[in-house]
């Protein structure tokens, strides 16, 4: 799967979201390294705490099938700026791929990519343990 089209994924997913409260979709769409992708979006809950991401919901409908070898994520989001994950999130995935790419979209489609060790340089993973 190209760049492009796992970032359309994350993009069309958006429509899925379930968020009355923050009004903010946000799709996913993660890939694996056999070539398998796995799609979420953010489920808001009125118990704030219960709420879901959508990076969170696509990595746990992967381990559910059995899948934990990631290659990269596209997110996307409905803002200016790039749609990065959340502190969680990128805990989440440091538990799966601490060499993972993560592709950020902003509403405009533009896209800006990191390595997670960027975005979480110090991120404890089972290497600490």
């Amino acid at each position: 799967m190209t760049k492009q089209e796992l970032c359309q994924k994350a993009v069309e997913m958006q429509k899925f979201s379930y968020v009355p409260y923050s009004n903010f979709p946000v799709g996913a769409a993660l890939e694996c390294s056999d070539g398998t992708v796995f799609t979420g979006c953010n489920v808001e809950n009125a118990a704030y705490g219960s709420t879901i991401c959508a990076e969170r919901t696509a990595i746990v409908k992967a381990v559910s099938e059995g899948h934990r070898d990631f290659v990269r994520i596209a997110i996307a989001g409905n803002s200016e700026d790039f749609c990065v994950p959340c502190g969680s999130c990128r805990q989440v995935m440091m538990e799966f791929a601490p060499g993972m790419e993560v592709i950020c979209l902003n509403a405009a489609g533009e896209s800006r990519s990191f390595a997670l060790r960027e975005l979480l340089p110090y991120g404890f993973d089972h290497t600490w343990l």
